[in-house]
């Protein structure tokens, strides 16, 4: 498979040189992305996923959104770093159903420190099989020693607060080994980096996972035909290529950035698809294949970028949507197979036929990545943050464009574009505002329709803010939309840059 790369600036501590928007937007887009980030590896090959396996804490079969605003100041100290639980309904979201979460929170382990950006990240699984799903909450690479925090489902909402201790960066949820039962993948920071590769420390937990933060077993990160023994520079598998390999059963080569979960391969556990360093300034992608021994790496499509999965030309294999916004701006879809993902790739931006719009230097179609069933079609809808789009004569006032699914993969029959001055989208196209910064697609009204959340974090001063439209069997529609933000969910309001991360 061909390989373009990125390339960036090796002064940089690793996350921050990954994750930046540019334009003074902060380093805020990781992990936008999967609506079905904790699906169990069952439905990770349908579209039409249930919202209850993966998104509804309360257990009421509406799916709940979670919204990171990791600049947030919390108790004097700045971009400590909050998340905002909205619960859904038949009716959508309100904020006013909804729990503030930080590290001030009674029952959340921990305190408030400045810079920890606490929800810059999170993800979504039933970790300990008591039918509610969890919320496992990370932090900035930085700060990841820091560790990340779990909140219980239960039939009242998230309750209680139990700490991941040293892995505090990007956890991903899923049945990574197939047994039917959440596991957790978690990562450490990996710091800075120079011209090569370096470990990054990482756990695989497999479930279920006590409430005391214990689980059932600790497996070996990576199979161990993948591990890399640096003494004797031998690797007991020679189809485990230089730089692809680890250093051990605790570890990934890295810097890594996990970003998205589902079966790429259709064996029933589930893939973490992830930004990874490849040297010398350069960073690809690459897939984390679940197996019931460790995970088996294998290369992806793209240069970094954006990431999100489903099954986009319904064959009941999850494809990868990679958006890339700086260097090739648009969308490309690597489909997925029995043998993973294929060489076969689709690549389109705001030229494709039926998009609304037209493809213009500095729009940054692909800013943000979202994969789910909007139309109930059984084939995944891909909704593409631009950024950087002009409305009107206001100048990067931002977008949302919903791709339709086919056997066909992506078409732009039926794309839909929405932004401030959409009629029935609340509030007004302002210039700068970068709406579609981040986005998510998750059934929050129960009736089998992914719904769209997107946000602006420059809103007001960049304290944010976030939209819901709903989905229907012809799309997305406006109709009913809302929009909330800090001030309305008695949270943080002054630079909290509320929906930096979305799920």
């Amino acid at each position: 498979m061909s390989r373009a790369r990125r390339t960036v600036r090796l002064t940089m501590p690793v996350i921050a040189a990954s994750l930046l928007v540019g334009g003074g937007l902060s380093a805020l887009t990781l992990g936008q992305g999967t609506a079905r980030a904790a699906a169990p590896a069952a439905d990770a090959g349908r579209a039409g996923a249930a919202a209850k396996t993966t998104d509804d804490f309360n257990g009421d079969g509406y799916g709940d959104l979670a919204v990171g605003a990791p600049g947030g100041t919390v108790s004097g100290q700045a971009k400590a770093g909050y998340v905002v639980v909205t619960y859904g309904s038949k009716d959508g979201l309100d904020p006013a159903r909804k729990k503030v979460i930080s590290r001030t929170t009674s029952g959340v382990p921990g305190a408030a420190t400045a810079k920890q950006e606490f929800g810059r990240s999170f993800t979504k699984g039933d970790l300990d099989r008591d039918g509610y799903t969890d919320l496992v909450i990370g932090v900035d690479s930085r700060s990841s020693a820091a560790g990340a925090v779990v909140l219980w489902g239960s039939a009242s909402g998230l309750t209680g607060g139990t700490k991941i201790a040293a892995y505090g960066f990007a956890p991903q949820a899923g049945d990574f080994d197939g047994d039917g039962i959440t596991d957790l993948a978690l990562f450490a920071g990996a710091g800075s980096y120079g011209d090569d590769p370096v470990g990054q420390q990482a756990r695989l937990w497999k479930g279920p996972i006590a409430r005391t933060g214990t689980p059932a077993k600790t497996l070996d990160f990576m199979d161990k035909s993948q591990w890399w023994d640096y003494d004797s520079e031998q690797r007991p598998d020679p189809t485990c290529a230089d730089r692809d390999c680890v250093d051990g059963p605790g570890s990934v080569q890295g810097p890594v950035v996990p970003k998205a979960v589902g079966d790429v391969n259709g064996d029933g556990r589930a893939d973490i698809a992830m930004n990874d360093y490849y040297g010398d300034g350069e960073w690809d992608n690459s897939v984390l294949y679940g197996t019931p021994t460790g995970f088996k790496r294998g290369r992806a499509t793209g240069s970094g970028g954006e990431l999100g999965i489903g099954d986009v030309n319904g064959d009941h294999y999850d494809d990868l949507v990679v958006g890339d916004d700086e260097y090739e701006s648009g969308v490309v879809v690597a489909f997925g197979s029995a043998d993973g993902l294929t060489a076969e790739t689709q690549k389109f931006n705001q030229d494709l036929p039926g998009v609304p719009g037209a493809e213009e230097s500095g729009d940054r179609f692909g800013s943000a990545i979202a994969v789910g069933d909007v139309t109930g079609d059984g084939y995944a809808d891909i909704a593409v943050g631009v950024l950087g789009e002009d409305v009107g004569t206001v100048a990067n006032a931002g977008a949302v464009v919903l791709v339709r699914g086919s056997a066909a993969g992506a078409t732009g029959t039926g794309a839909q574009v929405f932004h401030q001055n959409t009629p029935d989208v609340p509030g007004v196209a302002e210039q700068d505002d970068t709406f579609g910064a981040a986005a998510a697609l998750l059934d929050v009204t129960g009736d089998g329709h992914t719904d769209l959340a997107a946000s602006s974090v420059r809103e007001n001063a960049q304290a944010g803010a976030v939209w819901s439209l709903r989905g229907t069997s012809t799309g997305l529609t406006a109709t009913g939309s809302v929009a909330f933000g800090p001030k309305d969910v008695a949270a943080p309001n002054a630079s909290a840059l509320f929906g930096g991360f979305l799920r």
